[in-house]
């Protein structure tokens, strides 16, 4: 039998900690095959998304999926995420959190859906973050929403969160 992964015990207990303490968890994901997400809010195949209580509806963190409904513009999308594609969670507020190494790529951001097997042969140990400058928005319900945040050159584009690696 194949030892279950360490990952969706750490992803469960940060976000247990995130809203024990008044924080909003939010989780980096890399977007492929797999990942079920609204494609216009992806940017360089990632998306940032609020996973606290108020942004999300039926969220189900299991060992393999990440699962919620959740509203985008005002409109309801259900969101898939693979365990395996999940970057780093951390607390919007202050920055704390996990990062965790990326896993081989299972495709281009592309259709959900898709049939992609995503396995690592040796995972690195998950990282503690210290803070995440770009943070996406949150319209007035508090759900989640996703804005291109401009790069260091002040230009309009990535908008991808900057990660500070904590030893």
């Amino acid at each position: 039998m194949q030892e279950i992964s360490t990952k969706p015990y750490l992803l469960r207990a940060l976000y247990e900690w995130c809203t024990d303490n008044g924080y909003t968890p939010h989780i980096a994901v890399r977007v492929d095959n797999q990942t079920r997400v609204p494609r216009q809010f992806v940017r360089d195949n990632e998306i940032v998304l609020n996973i606290s209580f108020e942004a999300t509806s039926q969220l189900q963190m299991g060992n393999e999926w990440i699962e919620f409904n959740a509203r985008f513009s005002g409109k309801s999308h259900k969101i898939e995420v693979p365990i395996a594609n999940i970057l780093a969670i951390y607390a919007r507020e202050n920055g704390q959190g996990m990062a965790f190494p990326v896993e081989s790529a299972g495709g281009e951001a592309q259709d959900s859906g898709a049939d992609a097997t995503d396995e690592a042969d040796t995972p690195a140990a998950p990282r503690a973050l210290e803070s995440v400058p770009a943070e996406p928005a949150a319209d007035s319900d508090g759900e989640t929403v996703s804005k291109p945040q401009p790069d260091d050159d002040g230009s309009k584009g990535g908008g991808r969160a900057r990660l500070k690696i904590v030893k």
